[in-house]
């Protein structure tokens, strides 16, 4: 069992940025890539980005595209969400994912509780 653990949620306004975390296992954090997911009430979750074990390849959501961003440090086992000019339809729970394996076009076998999102107008 791998335990993933969000942080970094809040309620803020429209335009404001938020950085989300998600600390991983130590031993094994670096070997599978981390994805990111969102949903809120009434939706489907959906995928906002991933980023491979090494850092050498990610992904991002259309609907995020120049506004969010994703990293990880795997010496701190920790992957980052940076997102910026928030609208209210970001609002959503965020929950990190750890892959099957080294690419982010995988399977997320492990999930977080989630951080919850709330933009104002």
């Amino acid at each position: 069992q791998v335990q993933l653990v969000e942080s970094g949620g809040g309620l803020v306004q429209a335009g404001a940025s938020l950085r989300l975390s998600c600390v991983g296992p130590r031993r094994t954090f670096s070997r599978n890539a981390m994805g990111w997911f969102r949903q809120s009430p009434g939706k489907e979750r959906e995928f906002v980005a991933a980023i491979s074990a090494e850092s050498d390849s990610t992904y991002i959501a259309a609907s995020v595209k120049e506004r969010f961003t994703i990293s990880r440090d795997n010496g701190k086992a920790t992957v980052y969400l940076q997102m910026n000019r928030l609208r209210p339809g970001d609002t959503a729970v965020y929950s990190c994912a750890s892959g099957d394996g080294s690419a982010w076009r995988g399977v997320y076998e492990y999930w977080g509780r989630g951080t919850q999102v709330t933009i104002s107008a």
